[in-house]
């Protein structure tokens, strides 16, 4: 299948100076991941990125009150649906850990753990 018409989901989990981001395909499958800066022309090539794999049906994006504002006002100027996540709540995190690429990979279908 092209990728054009493939239709694809996007995850970001956010930091103060990078994004951590993931992409699935419809059936949840991992196509990349990848860290991008946390800056303009990163947002700017976060999309892009996320867009070479598909048709981008939205993207789920933790902490948009915080570190992950930015980033989903310039998704949302173009027309991209964003999904807030929720982080973790603390308790969760001290006694199971975290870890970046499954925090991120459960943002890319809008999954709140």
């Amino acid at each position: 299948m092209a990728a054009k018409k493939r239709s694809v989901i996007g995850g970001v989990d956010t930091h103060r100076d990078t994004h951590h981001a993931a992409i699935i395909d419809s059936t949840g499958g991992l196509l990349a991941d990848a860290e991008l800066p946390a800056t303009s022309d990163g947002y700017a090539d976060l999309l892009a990125w996320m867009r070479s794999f598909g048709r981008l049906l939205a993207v789920g994006v933790e902490g948009i009150g915080s570190y992950g504002a930015g980033l989903a006002r310039h998704l949302a100027s173009h027309r991209v649906t964003v999904v807030e996540v929720d982080r973790p709540d603390r308790r969760t995190r001290r006694t199971k850990g975290k870890s970046d690429p499954d925090r991120r990979h459960r943002r890319r279908a809008g999954h709140p753990r």
